[in-house]
C-alpha cells in the first residue's frame, strides 16, 4: 500500500491522499478500534473537527483538529459535510467543514462511518440496559471511552467487577484486550509474570476504578508498541508496564506512521546491517547499569562485549561511554520499536 501510494503521488496527489485514507482506517478496523479512535482519526485526517452522533445509543462524541476530545456538545450545522453511519437510524458522522467534500474529505468520510458502524455492531444490543453480553463484548463495551459510564458500569457488572473495583487493561499483541482485576489489599498482580511465562507481547495498563479502565486501556496500546520480539533483530523486552514509561508514553504519542526516523534511528538501523549481533548488544547495554552487567546478561567475556561496543561507537557515530550517549541510545531504540509498531498495527 506504501508503494502504491508513493507512486501516486506524482501522479495525483489526491488519489495518494486517498489511498492512504484507506490504509489507515483499515488498520483501524483489524485492530477494533473503539468509536472515539476513529473520530479522532476522520478529524486529524481531514484537518477539521469530526463528531459522532447516535441518538439511540446515546453517543455524542466530538473531536477537534489536532486529536482532542471535546467535553462540551454543540449543535451540528447542516452545511457540514456527512455520511450515514447506520443506514435508516439516526446515526451520522459529520466533518465540521461546509461541503461539498472534496476527493480526500469524501473518502475519510466514507471509511470512517464504516469503521464506526463495524464498532457499533460489535457492541449492538450490549449497550442498553436489557441486552445480553458475552465476555468478549463486555471487554469491548468497558473499554470505549465513548460510551456513557453508566453502560460501562453495567459491563464490568458483566464481568463479575463492581463499580467500586480497580482494574487493569491490558492490550494482546493480536488486538484483543483482557481486563484483570487488581487485589483490594494491594495494587500489584501477577499479571506480567503470567504474560512472560506463556510467551505473549503485551502492553499492560494501570490500575485504575472501573469507570477510568478506557485510560487504562489507551496507556496498554502505547505499552505495546514500546514491546519487541526479544530476538536478535529485535531486542527488548516483550511485556511493557504503562506505569514503567514516563516520559515515553509522551513520546509515543508523537510518532506515527507516517513519521520519519530521525537520524539516530537510521544510523542504528546501519549498524544493525553491519553486524548480526549489533542491535541484541546494544540493548543490553541501554538496559543494565554497567557493562559488566551487560556481559553478564549477554553471557560473554567483558573484554569480547568491550570490543563490540568501541566497534557499535564508531558506526553509530557518537560516544556511549557518557551518560548523554547512553541517553541518546536508549532513545534511539525506542524510537525504533515505535517505528515497527505503529498505533493501530499489530506486533509480531
Amino acid at each position: 500500500m506504501k508503494e502504491l501510494a508513493g507512486r501516486l503521488v506524482a501522479l495525483d496527489p489526491d488519489a495518494a491522499a486517498a489511498v492512504r485514507v484507506i490504509a489507515y482506517f483499515d488498520r483501524l478496523v483489524e485492530g477494533r478500534a473503539g468509536l472515539e479512535t476513529i473520530v479522532r482519526g476522520a478529524a486529524v485526517l481531514s484537518g477539521c473537527p469530526a463528531r459522532l452522533d447516535d441518538a439511540s445509543r446515546h453517543i455524542h462524541l466530538e473531536v477537534d483538529s489536532e486529536g482532542t476530545r471535546r467535553d462540551r456538545p454543540t449543535p451540528p450545522r447542516p452545511e457540514w459535510m456527512r455520511a450515514p453511519v447506520v443506514p435508516g437510524a439516526d446515526s451520522t458522522l459529520w466533518l465540521e467543514r461546509a461541503g461539498p467534500p472534496n476527493a480526500v474529505d469524501a473518502m475519510v468520510l466514507e471509511r470512517a462511518a464504516a469503521a464506526a458502524r463495524g464498532a457499533l455492531e460489535r457492541t449492538s444490543g450490549r449497550t442498553r440496559p436489557s441486552g445480553p453480553a458475552d465476555g468478549p463484548a463486555a471487554v469491548e463495551v468497558l473499554i470505549d471511552g465513548s460510551l456513557p459510564e453508566s453502560v460501562r458500569v453495567r459491563a464490568a457488572a458483566q464481568l463479575g467487577l463492581g463499580a467500586a473495583s480497580r482494574a487493569r487493561a491490558i492490550a494482546l499483541e493480536d488486538g484483543k484486550a483482557v481486563i484483570r482485576a487488581v487485589a483490594e489489599a494491594a495494587d500489584e498482580d501477577p499479571t506480567a509474570g503470567d504474560l512472560r511465562e506463556g510467551g505473549r507481547r503485551a502492553g499492560i495498563g494501570p490500575a485504575v476504578a472501573v469507570a477510568d479502565l478506557p485510560s487504562s486501556w489507551a496507556a496498554a496500546q502505547t505499552a505495546l508498541r514500546l514491546t519487541a520480539e526479544g530476538t536478535a533483530r529485535d531486542p527488548g523486552p516483550r511485556v511493557v508496564h504503562a506505569d514503567d514509561l514516563g516520559g515515553l508514553a509522551v513520546l509515543a504519542s508523537a510518532v506515527g506512521p507516517d513519521t520519519r526516523p530521525v537520524p539516530d534511528v537510521l544510523a542504528l538501523e546501519r549498524a544493525a546491517q553491519a553486524a548480526g549481533w549489533m542491535l541484541q548488544t546494544l540493548d543490553a547495554v541501554a538496559a543494565s547499569p554497567s557493562m559488566r552487567a551487560a556481559a553478564a546478561a549477554l553471557t560473554m567475556h567483558h573484554s569480547t562485549l568491550q570490543d563490540r561496543f568501541a566497534q557499535a561507537e564508531r558506526l553509530l557515530g557518537w560516544s556511549l561511554h557518557d551518560p548523554q550517549g547512553r541517553l541518546r541510545l536508549q532513545l534511539a531504540l525506542a524510537l525504533r520499536r515505535l517505528h515497527r509498531n505503529p498505533p493501530g498495527h499489530r506486533p509480531g
